[in-house]
């Protein structure tokens, strides 16, 4: 049986819902949503401590959380995080320690980890996946003694993350077909500028897990797409502005329309900004830089695109880049280890942020 508190079940718009669950009448109107809130807060405390008591009965019993996943799996097969999650309906932090600690349970994850900026991490560098969308997304979870299963199931991961890397590609290549398709001069286009995809695409490790777009709030497909739009010293500003207004309509549509429903987040700028950037002197400039190093060519001049790449070189911003994922790499192994060891409690109340993904998307520019 599932618990959880009633206030946060209920809306609160039906009044007899309040006449049933004693809403007090003499509340005045303006402190109703501290009321509200205190209560929601008492309620969630209470249901805490009672689930947080029942886990504690079901391991007396016997059935401990490492025993009920591995009966899952028993039953089940291989699973990836995600449907272990949905299967159990239990913290994804204690899922992901119990796999991680149990020696009847293997782990195999898919793709590779790259560098991710985080203002809230001493020297910015941490990796992505996050602890969270790894497990979720890019592992798969089986038994230690049934290897065969384990490595089918992963593979076919491995293959859905690829065509949905393929797929998005395929469509920021038919966006950027389109936005052409509306300038008048593409001509002076493809010889002036050049288009570059980073991301996830990039590394092909793009996911199509449901998720609110922020600005909006409605679901998108997964891994949003990262497009850069560099343009020449010569480049005229009054065709700048018109591709920057074509992208920006194309970026509308695509996420309004129901049969898409991707996310692009875009920028374009010239090459006086890219140099301006390569200072890698702020946390923005140094995001900027990431993104270019990262990123893929997708359309027009080659010739500049590999300048940019040069540049990067020459001035060592890519070596630092490398430098900071090996950085990221030690901090990700500590993280996991502390996640692995402290008590859970604690975890929750002081380390939660090694574990949940966080946004590099706002620095974009």
């Amino acid at each position: 049986m599932s618990y959880e508190p009633a206030l946060a079940r209920y809306p609160g718009e039906n009044q007899r819902h309040w006449r049933l669950t004693g809403f007090p009448s003499w509340i005045p109107k303006g402190h109703f949503q501290v009321w509200a809130r205190d209560c929601r807060a008492s309620l969630a405390m209470t249901y805490r401590r009672f689930s947080t008591f029942c886990e504690a009965v079901k391991v007396g019993q016997g059935n401990s959380l490492e025993e009920l996943l591995v009966k899952l799996l028993e039953e089940k097969g291989p699973l990836t995080g995600a449907e272990i999650v949905q299967a159990l309906s239990h913290d994804p932090l204690l899922l992901w320690r119990t796999c991680k600690r149990s020696s009847r349970i293997a782990i195999q994850t898919v793709g590779r980890r790259y560098l991710r900026l985080d203002r809230e991490v001493q020297g910015f560098a941490r990796l992505s996946p996050s602890i969270l969308r790894e497990f979720l997304t890019y592992s798969v979870i089986g038994l230690s003694e049934d290897c065969g299963p384990l490595c089918k199931k992963t593979q076919e991961v491995g293959a859905h993350i690829q065509r949905v890397s393929d797929m998005k590609l395929g469509l920021a290549k038919n966006i950027f077909t389109a936005v052409l398709n509306r300038l008048e001069n593409d001509s002076l286009v493809r010889e002036g500028m050049c288009a570059l995809l980073a991301g996830d695409i990039a590394y092909s490790m793009a996911h199509d897990v449901p998720r609110p777009e922020r600005s909006t709030g409605k679901l998108v497909k997964g891994s949003d797409m990262d497009l850069v739009i560099v343009v020449d010293d010569h480049f005229p500003r009054a065709l700048t502005e018109r591709i920057d207004e074509v992208i920006y309509q194309e970026k509308q549509r695509v996420l309004l329309a129901p049969h898409l429903r991707e996310e692009i987040d875009y920028v374009v700028k010239d090459m006086a900004r890219v140099r301006e950037q390569m200072g890698f002197d702020t946390f923005k400039h140094m995001v900027a830089c990431k993104i270019l190093q990262e990123s893929v060519f997708l359309y027009g001049k080659e010739e500049l695109f590999r300048t940019i790449k040069a540049k990067l070189q020459d001035k060592g911003i890519a070596e630092k880049l490398v430098n900071m994922e090996h950085h990221a790499a030690n901090l990700r192994r500590d993280a996991e280890a502390y996640l692995l060891t402290e008590d859970p409690d604690k975890i929750k109340d002081e380390g939660l942020y090694l574990f949940y993904p966080t946004e590099e998307s706002e620095e974009f520019e």
